[in-house]
């Protein structure tokens, strides 16, 4: 009985490479979307096209790695690793982009 439950509870959050690649990629294209929506309303969200084409690469970019990993990382410990990894990797990079965290040449002002 138990293990029935089990394979049942497995089976219902199993997600197909179809659904995953939805996931994966419309989480990006929902993020950038917000800033988008939010310049309709308000003048505080001010960004330019440059801002969308950067965000769109961090983000795309990140989900192409994360999809990668994901496909070709077989063990679930080092699928969360690397995944965490690169999703820290994210903050780093679009923090240092906005305000300048560690102060290089490129950082936002």
């Amino acid at each position: 009985m138990y293990y029935k439950v089990l394979s049942n509870f497995k089976t219902r959050i199993m997600m197909n490479t179809t659904q995953r690649n939805l996931a994966i990629y419309g989480l990006p294209a929902m993020l950038l979307s917000l800033p988008l929506i939010a310049m309709q309303f308000t003048r505080e969200v001010n960004w330019t096209f440059s801002d969308f084409v950067i965000g769109g690469v961090l983000l795309f970019g990140t989900a192409g790695v994360i999809d990668l990993v994901l496909r070709t990382v077989k063990t679930r410990r080092n699928r969360i690793i690397l995944c965490v990894s690169v999703l820290v990797v994210l903050f780093l990079v679009w923090a240092e982009l906005a305000v300048g965290v560690f102060g290089t040449p490129f950082a936002g002002s």
